[in-house]
């Protein structure tokens, strides 16, 4: 892997793999709405697309990119932090239906660099998208370590991913092991099929 946008199309690759028309998914860090629009076209009109982002800039984005695709029927956008998940998506709604959830850490590109992903509220968001996970789900985290914190909060989450069960959940992480800058890592965690 030798750039961000190779691991954001790696990303899309592995989601890909678990999603069908009819699924239901969540983008758990909107953005520009890039990774929400890949979801809604995987999904289709007959899934459902739940995604979250604390800036409404970001939100106003994506459901522009949305509309222009004429993906908007399947999604519903939250003004909220992705820690909320199990507030806004009841447990007795979802809880063991979610074909895959996607995390981006870091900041809105283009936006302010001082607003980013906190450790505590993505270990949060991370271990109620764990229990809302399908079985043969899968979570990926593409996590940016270039800006203050960023580091820290990529280790943390590989930690929090290695004390998953083996028998339970299969853990994929890949870097860009070629660059001289810090780059970004995709930790993919796969609900093992029963």
């Amino acid at each position: 892997m030798t750039t961000k946008t190779t691991l954001t199309t790696r990303a899309h690759e592995l989601v890909r793999e678990h999603l069908s028309s009819g699924d239901i998914a969540i983008d758990a860090t909107v953005g520009n709405g890039h990774d929400t629009l890949f979801l809604a076209q995987a999904v289709g009109p007959e899934g459902k697309v739940y995604g979250f982002d604390i800036q409404q800039h970001a939100l106003d984005s994506c459901y522009r990119r949305l509309l222009e695709h004429k993906a908007d029927k399947q999604v519903s956008l939250y003004h909220a932090g992705h820690e909320t998940l199990p507030i806004v998506i009841p447990a007795t709604l979802h809880d063991g239906r979610i074909k895959a959830v996607m995390f981006n850490l870091g900041y809105l590109p283009g936006g302010d660099k001082q607003r980013t992903t906190q450790i505590s509220t993505t270990l949060s968001a991370l271990d109620s998208a764990l229990r809302m996970l399908s079985k043969n789900g899968i979570i990926t985290v593409l996590a940016y370590t270039g800006h203050p914190g960023g580091k820290q909060e990529a280790e943390s989450v590989a930690a929090w991913a290695a004390t998953l069960d083996p028998h339970i959940f299969n853990i994929r992480v890949e870097k860009n092991s070629h660059s001289q800058r810090p780059s970004p890592e995709l930790i993919a965690i796969n609900k093992l099929p029963p």
